[in-house]
């Protein structure tokens, strides 16, 4: 049961560093091209990046079953609390800073009930200048990135050490 729970935890540590990481590849790509072309790109993400998402939450969840399994006062139980806690970060980060401006752009997109549910929820932004909501939207993901790599550092220590 344990090995199937590293192994679990660790592919859905590796699944939420791929695309926040590709998203903060895409950034400096992404800040030179204008409102049409920006605008015009965004929406391609919705569709797959939705789907790997969900191995984000999953991550959290599966990391908590493994600090709980693991001995209390080890390094490995230190070093999984404090993947969980980067693993966590990264998702608290989607809902207060990424979610909300999702919320803006896909406000006028003809969406099926589950999305609308998942991207209505999140804060609430007012659409303002285009540029702010882009920076917001990019930099979220660099932190996120680095919160997702940051978990997947410590967890692969803890379970090679």
């Amino acid at each position: 049961m344990m090995t199937g729970l590293k192994l679990a935890s660790l592919f859905l540590v590796v699944a939420t560093v791929i695309p926040s990481a590709a998203h903060a590849l895409e950034l400096p790509g992404k800040l030179r091209l204008a409102r049409e072309q920006y605008l015009a790109v965004q929406p391609i993400y919705y569709p797959g990046f939705t789907i790997i998402g969900a191995a984000e939450p999953l991550s959290v969840l599966v990391l908590a079953g493994l600090a709980a399994l693991t001995p209390r006062g080890t390094l490995a139980f230190w070093l999984i609390v404090m993947a969980l806690l980067a693993a966590a970060l990264a998702h608290l980060l989607y809902w207060t800073l990424t979610a909300p401006v999702n919320k803006v752009w896909l406000s006028r997109e003809t969406l099926s009930g589950g999305a609308q549910r998942f991207f209505g929820a999140g804060g609430s932004l007012k659409e303002s200048d285009w540029t702010i909501l882009r920076d917001r939207w990019e930099w979220s993901h660099l932190y996120r990135a680095a919160a997702s790599v940051f978990a997947l550092i410590l967890l692969s220590v803890a379970l090679l050490g």
